[in-house]
């Protein structure tokens, strides 16, 4: 990733660290909640990670975790929480804490699910202590009920001196939707709880941006629209092409990039239908031409030539958002249970059929056709500000 500072993002910024600040001056009797949703890519974890870098003072405590990538299990985000922590010390039964831990070695019998329930959130307030601290929820969409659950319990419990800062992609793309919903609703509920919704760049931002990258040399407008037309506006997309082109003196190339990109796609390569989520197993049927995410009409959004209709197995679509997620094929292989030669040959196969002559120019296309708008949750405001670095 380029060291793009962020743009646009000092009132985010400040209304998380107002958060912050109600803890710290310990004006609540529960944490302080700050949730921000938004699609792939929109730097939804950028924002979060900026914040918690900017906070002052600085948090005697952060616990943060996030969910295993495709293969959720109970109690994911506190598993993260404990791996590599020295839990000798903690005051709690040693085998629920294997447990909890998902250690190799935790007992098969375990704890009704409301004890179990109850140990967990006992373990976060023995790891904040007297605080204060952050909680950080990564990806809550991919996390498991059990996790879900601990999250909403800590928003709500009582005297536990923290914020609450959870990063998640809409209820619809979740694991369990349903109560993925639920868990938003309940965070949502929370009193003072900040609500931020993040979504793609503005031609403005990307402008800003490129101003940023290339000091001393003004984008073109035209160049600036083409940038944001082939990104779609989504700021990983917007880096990942940066950075194929990191030579201070490529703007032209890139303005010839651009202006073959908006040559490559006609009316009769794009399709209309929406692209839902693919089941593992299944086939994905991915138009050329969906909607982006910043709602501009499929015959705005040109894309790089290829073919009409991608048709995508369910494992070749979780590699692509892997891709898009910017993993190695090592990663990739870890984060799905394959080896690193099955990743190469789906990473060949996406290229073959998605006509992409990259893997990013797969991730971007992935992002040009499969983050379609998406409204946010019930309960979340519409952003103020979309912009990110």
């Amino acid at each position: 990733m380029l060291p793009v500072s962020m743009v646009g993002r000092v009132g985010e910024l400040a209304e998380l660290g107002r958060a912050w600040s109600t803890v710290v001056d310990g004006h609540r009797r529960s944490p302080a909640v700050a949730v921000v949703t938004g699609g792939a890519g929109v730097g939804k974890s950028l924002l979060v990670a900026a914040a918690l870098d900017g906070f002052t003072p600085r948090p005697d405590v952060v616990l943060s975790g996030a969910a295993r990538v495709h293969s959720p299990a109970p109690y994911d985000w506190l598993a993260a929480v404990l791996s590599g922590r020295d839990t000798s010390r903690l005051d709690l039964p040693a085998d629920a804490l294997a447990w909890l831990a998902q250690q190799p070695t935790a007992p098969r019998e375990r704890y009704a699910p409301g004890t179990l329930l109850r140990l967990a959130v006992r373990t976060v307030r023995t790891l904040v202590g007297t605080g204060p601290a952050v909680l950080v929820v990564e990806d809550l969409h991919a996390l498991d009920p059990a996790s879900l659950n601990l999250v909403g319990e800590l928003a709500t419990a009582d005297g536990l001196p923290a914020l609450l800062m959870v990063a998640t992609r809409p209820a619809a793309h979740a694991v369990a939707p349903a109560l993925t919903g639920r868990t938003l609703a309940r965070l949502c509920g929370v009193r003072g709880v900040v609500r931020q919704h993040l979504g793609p760049l503005r031609p403005a931002e990307v402008a800003e941006v490129l101003n940023q990258v290339y000091a001393g040399s003004a984008a073109d407008t035209r160049l600036v629209h083409r940038v944001w037309q082939h990104t779609a506006g989504n700021p990983y997309a917007l880096t990942e092409l940066l950075a194929a082109h990191a030579d201070r003196d490529t703007l032209i190339t890139l303005a010839a990039l651009s202006a073959a990109v908006s040559a490559a796609a006609g009316p009769e390569a794009l399709g209309s239908a929406a692209v839902g989520p693919a089941v593992p197993g299944s086939t994905a049927v991915v138009p050329v031409g969906a909607v982006p995410a910043d709602g501009v009409s499929a015959t705005a959004v040109p894309g790089p030539r290829v073919a009409a209709v991608a048709e995508l197995t369910g494992r070749e679509v979780e590699v692509l958002d892997c891709l898009v997620a910017g993993m190695s094929n090592k990663q990739v292989a870890r984060a799905l249970g394959i080896s690193v030669r099955t990743v190469t040959v789906h990473v060949s196969n996406l290229l073959r059929k998605t006509g992409a002559a990259s893997r990013t120019e797969a991730a971007l296309w992935a992002v040009r056709q499969r983050l379609t708008a998406t409204p946010p949750p019930a309960g979340l405001a519409a952003p103020t500000a979309v912009v990110d670095g």
